[in-house]
């Protein structure tokens, strides 16, 4: 692993920033009140003194019903919040590791490799692809395309129709960690085998699961099959679980 004292990870609040304050201790990890990506100035006042060699943007906004409700926040934060970020590292001169989402891709097919065109099917993915665009821009960036939940699954009901690459939080963070302590550019995809949401929620313990639930049945578009080719990965790092 590099030099955890040169990491700084936003979203230090979230499911993925919480879980990797576990295995990077000595890493940046500032609140929103102390480097909100839609204030500049501030993002350049917070590093002034450290010696950041990596920026590993996780901070997001995420629920796509939400995002449906509020698109504009999602334009702000996933979007322009974004570009803020590459602006940063590239005057500064550091690495950037995007956090985005199997979502990019429409979900007619799965198994999708870094190489497969994307086609978001909700305004949550839409913006999250407006944040690849900027980062494409920086050429000393690695966009993680990923899918990741709690460690115990936390619903009644899990997707019998929907199918996925998505792991365990804590499984994804070990991963991430290797990746961020790699030089890699470009884009990476990282997850499990293909499975339905409700085997995966299974795999979890998914005790709490007792009921079946399809994707028509929802009032968001949620894509069919999302699932990754994640050979790039495991030809680099090993099949780790």
């Amino acid at each position: 692993m590099a030099d955890e004292e040169k990491v700084l990870y936003t979203g230090g609040n979230g499911l993925l920033g919480r879980e990797l304050k576990k295995l990077l201790l000595k890493s940046f990890f500032p609140s929103h009140l102390e480097f909100d990506v839609l204030n500049y100035s501030q993002m350049e006042d917070f590093l002034h003194g450290k010696n950041i060699k990596t920026l590993v943007h996780g901070a997001a906004f995420t629920s796509p019903p939400r995002v449906d409700k509020n698109p504009i926040k999602a334009l702000e934060t996933n979007i322009i919040g974004t570009s803020n970020v590459v602006r940063l590292c590239s005057q500064e001169g550091i690495r950037l590791v995007y956090i985005s989402t199997d979502y990019v891709f429409k979900g007619d097919q799965g198994n999708y490799s870094e190489e497969d065109p994307v086609f978001p099917v909700n305004k949550y993915a839409w913006s999250k692809l407006g944040g690849e665009c900027a980062v494409r821009m920086y050429d000393n960036s690695l966009i993680v395309r990923t899918s990741f939940g709690e460690n115990q699954f936390p619903y009644e009901k899990a997707f019998i129709d929907q199918y996925t690459s998505r792991e365990s939080v804590s499984t994804f963070a070990r991963k991430l960690v290797e990746i961020i302590g790699s030089d890699l550019k470009g884009t990476i995809h990282v997850g499990s085998p293909r499975r339905s949401v409700l085997e995966y929620a299974r795999s979890l313990g998914g005790s709490k699961v007792i009921d079946e639930l399809s994707i028509h049945d929802v009032n968001f578009k949620v894509p069919e099959d999302t699932s990754l080719n994640c050979e790039k990965y495991r030809g680099l790092f090993g099949d780790k679980k």
